[in-house]
């Protein structure tokens, strides 16, 4: 897209990364009203979470399981000086599936600060994610909770395709729950991220996550 194409359909009104983001997801769930999370003093003006927002849908494929999108890791506002770039901004956004939790009350809000969290690191060390990258959780992912799933792993949303966007390219990294064992496994190369995504796409192709899957 040229500047002019950009400027002829897009005003400085227009949040025009969000909308490719939302045009996605209106495609996935059509007549779907996302629950949205946004934090109360935006980044920009000096609060301390850097993703403008995250947005939770209700899936029912394969198995009930909500699915987070993020806002924050990709440009998303008219900006005429990002127009055509090869990546918008970190190129990415992150998404989520999780299995309904009981004591979460159908209000993963948890899953809100892992997100944000991620987002810090991301924006304070100027180090992204790709396919197949892990990290550790230092705990739980979710505080205070007797679970396995200690670390995550990052793949491509097996529902959305990378996305060219008048910004740039945005691929959709899913982060998926994986327990301690198979994150030594990871570190002491007895097994590598791939076969372990292998693995649990046998049984759980959308690589939902589950608190309290074993192994």
């Amino acid at each position: 897209m040229t500047l002019e194409e950009y400027k002829k359909e897009f005003s400085e009104d227009d949040a025009v990364g969000w909308l490719s983001i939302d045009k996605e997801f209106d495609r996935l769930y059509p007549n779907q009203e996302p629950k949205h999370y946004a934090p109360a003093i935006s980044y920009m003006l000096g609060g301390e979470s850097p993703l403008d927002g995250v947005s939770i849908y209700e899936s029912t494929k394969e198995t009930e399981h909500f699915h987070f999108i993020t806002y924050g890791f990709s440009e998303l506002y008219y900006n005429e000086e990002k127009v055509d770039g090869e990546f918008s901004k970190w190129g990415f956004e992150l998404t989520f599936r999780l299995k309904p939790f009981a004591e979460d009350n159908g209000n993963p809000s948890w899953a809100i600060a892992l997100l944000q969290n991620i987002a810090k690191y991301v924006f304070s060390s100027g180090n992204w994610f790709e396919e197949f990258h892990y990290m550790p959780a230092n705990g739980p992912i979710r505080l205070d909770t007797e679970t396995e799933i200690t670390a995550l792993v990052f793949v491509k949303d097996p529902e959305i395709e990378k996305k060219q966007t008048p910004h740039g390219e945005v691929s959709f990294l899913q982060i998926v729950g994986i327990t301690s064992e198979e994150y030594n496994d990871i570190l002491e190369s007895r097994k590598t991220v791939e076969e372990i995504v292998d693995h649990l796409k046998q049984n759980n192709p959308l690589l939902i996550t589950d608190l309290t899957r074993k192994n």
